[in-house]
């Protein structure tokens, strides 16, 4: 691998080049914070398909993608005298080395869960208000759910076994079904909405990320479904044109691949 010289040469010739793109390049000269912003969210969830891939080349890419955007967002603070790549740098070092009181300190600490607390207990010291300040508004609502129960937990709010929170699950579901027989549509939509929470709630107990989880099961049903198109293609039959029973042949046969 790269020597640490390597490492920050690397560094400053990506900041060079950005100089330069800013100089000199019509489209990198008009963008703004809020115009990379939707590029930026597009770059991530690359990066996020690359690493469920388990395609290490190509995680190697879209880091250098995000990177770039990092890069690009100091490069404009800084023409603003507002912040630069050095303040970015030392914030996050500063924040780090805040927080990590049983490496730069003399904190003792038994387990991860302990570390998880002890994050929570120094934002709120630093002057946060609530421990969910810090869950973006923006988030999709699976992820934000995640991140919600993740930070109750850390000030101890929480189940103490997963039984306990699988039996929360079935009570969501006994309400569902009793709002579904009822027909509001509104108090529907509550209670659905109630059962995903418990249910992201049961799988932060079973070590499971709901959103990774969720989206290998859109990858593998994409894959089936493909399958079956491909399939469907060979016989020259559309699939409106299919039974569901011809067509659940070939998903069985796609499920054995």
């Amino acid at each position: 691998m790269n020597s640490r010289q390597q490492q920050l040469d690397a560094f400053g010739r990506l900041l060079d080049i950005m100089d330069d793109l800013r100089e000199k390049c019509p489209w990198d000269k008009k963008q703004t914070l809020e115009s990379l912003r939707h590029l930026t969210i597009e770059e991530t969830y690359e990066l996020g398909d690359a690493i469920l891939n388990k395609d290490l080349q190509e995680i190697k890419k879209e880091l250098g993608d995000v990177l770039l955007h990092i890069v690009f967002y100091a490069k404009i603070g800084s023409e603003t005298n507002d912040f630069d790549i050095a303040d970015v740098c030392n914030e996050i070092c500063e924040k780090l080395i805040f927080r990590h009181p049983h490496i730069y300190g003399d904190v003792v600490v038994a387990d991860e869960e302990e570390v998880k607390q002890n994050w929570e207990k120094l934002k709120l010291k630093e002057g946060k208000k609530s421990v969910l300040e810090g869950v973006p508004k923006g988030l999709p609502a699976l992820v934000k759910a995640s991140r919600i129960q993740d930070k109750v937990k850390g000030v101890g709010f929480d189940w103490e076994e997963p039984h306990q929170v699988w039996d929360k699950v079935q009570e969501e579901l006994q309400e569902l079904q009793v709002e579904v027989k009822a027909g509001d549509q509104d108090k529907i939509d509550a209670e659905f909405g109630d059962v995903l929470f418990s249910m992201i709630n049961y799988a932060r107990f079973l070590k499971v990320n709901p959103e990774d989880a969720l989206e290998r099961t859109n990858k593998k049903f994409i894959k089936r479904f493909q399958y079956l198109e491909s399939k469907a293609g060979e016989l020259g039959k559309p699939l409106m044109d299919m039974t569901l029973a011809e067509m659940d042949i070939f998903w069985e046969e796609a499920k054995k691949l």
